[in-house]
């Protein structure tokens, strides 16, 4: 098996925008519970939602992050494709703004 990060983007919600309300909120996570469900104990870390990232380069230098980074989950499968099937089935893409999700197969650290 191998371990796969799922990297969720999506449109920044706008500030002046009204919260969801609960029951609203209360189906979104139903769909992702039951997606996790499906993907049972393949699931390593369900994740967290994300915001504010900023970008740091080699010189010291930071600035906004160009892309928004909604959260992530980490999976294990048995390989790419199994992975992006688990992520073709994924709630996060039903939500509205043209969300995405990036699949990265976790490397071995040389030495660890």
């Amino acid at each position: 098996m191998s371990r796969f990060v799922f990297i969720y983007h999506a449109p920044m919600t706008p500030a002046e925008a009204a919260p969801p309300a609960p029951e609203e909120m209360e189906a979104v996570m139903g769909q992702w519970n039951a997606w996790a469900a499906k993907v049972g104990d393949g699931l390593v870390d369900f994740g967290t939602p994300l915001a504010n990232g900023v970008r740091v380069s080699s010189d010291g230098g930071t600035a906004p992050s160009k892309r928004e980074v909604a959260g992530y989950s980490i999976v294990e499968a048995e390989n790419m494709e199994a992975a992006l099937q688990l992520a073709k089935e994924h709630p996060h893409l039903k939500m509205p703004g043209g969300c995405e999700i990036e699949v990265h197969e976790a490397q071995q650290v040389p030495g660890m």
